[in-house]
């Protein structure tokens, strides 16, 4: 059925749940809830929009009952599916700007980050998204933006964050409509620039001479929120005030950093970006 002129916002949620149908259908089973939560506030009295949300409902239940079968726990658990679901676009959003950093330009590394920015929201109806999401939803958008003009006008884009770091200023970046209806073909839905399970090592086709991704401002995945946690947590001993003072001069927050670095270059098997990062680490340790 055709989306009513009314709801065409809720568009692209349907597309991005309609391409993880057979990737991840818990996926694709949020991103048309969410499409329904948005489409009820935009208009659910035209009959015309009323008939679409209530075919769109009645897909929604019917899909539950299947996943529910099949032992899918996150669509009856808030808290198991919002840790699913960040976990893919969080996946999704650090490949895509691996692959952007290392000088990679085409229409997929533009649609993965328009992609992220989309599951990113997706992630709203499980309430407020944490601060690292939030960054890396701000800069998916305006990378897909920058990107999707750079394949219109034909521009070679600079890698990576614009300036001294997307952290820093988010008032150049902008709302983005679907790019890949703006841009040349090519996409393919069917052939995703991202590994059917994102939690699965991915290797991407490496450029000539790649560019480490040192110092890598984005922030790391955070770990999913259904790890065990031990019963109780180690209790360091308090520093003394030699060792204080002997710690001094030691940036710990820059350590943890490279140390996040690290983690997340070693889940793309970038070994030589890993131990450049742990050495700086372990550098400023020994200061």
């Amino acid at each position: 059925m055709a989306v009513p002129a009314n709801l065409k916002a809720v568009n692209s949620y349907l597309k991005l749940g309609k391409e993880y149908d057979k990737r991840d259908p818990t996926v694709a089973y949020f991103c048309r809830m969410l499409a329904v939560q948005k489409g009820i506030k935009l208009d659910s009295k035209s009959p015309d929009c009323k008939k679409f949300l209530f075919g769109l409902m009645d897909q929604l239940e019917a899909t539950k009952k299947v996943l529910i079968s099949q032992g899918d726990e996150a669509v009856s658990n808030d808290i198991v599916a919002q840790a699913h679901i960040e976990n893919i676009a969080v996946n999704l959003f650090v490949w895509a700007d691996g692959e952007d950093r290392n000088g990679v330009f085409n229409k997929s590394i533009t649609k993965a980050f328009y992609s992220a920015s989309l599951l990113y929201e997706v992630l709203t109806q499980f309430g407020e998204i944490n601060d690292e999401c939030k960054v890396q939803q701000r800069y998916a958008k305006w990378k897909a933006a920058y990107l999707n003009k750079c394949l219109k006008t034909g521009e070679i884009p600079t890698p990576g964050p614009e300036g001294s770091g997307f952290e820093d200023d988010f008032s150049s970046l902008s709302q983005v409509d679907d790019p890949t209806q703006q841009g040349p073909s090519g996409y393919n839905p069917a052939n995703p620039p991202y590994p059917d399970q994102m939690n699965m090592p991915y290797q991407p086709t490496q450029p000539t001479q790649p560019q480490q991704p040192t110092n890598h401002p984005v922030p790391a995945p955070r770990a999913p929120t259904n790890q065990n946690i031990p019963p109780r947590a180690y209790q360091p001993e308090p520093a003394t005030s030699t060792e204080t003072n002997e710690n001094a001069n030691i940036d710990f927050e820059k350590a943890l950093k490279f140390c996040k670095y690290a983690t997340s270059s070693l889940q793309y098997e970038d070994v030589a970006a890993a131990v450049d990062n742990l050495t700086k680490a372990l550098m400023e340790l020994k200061k």
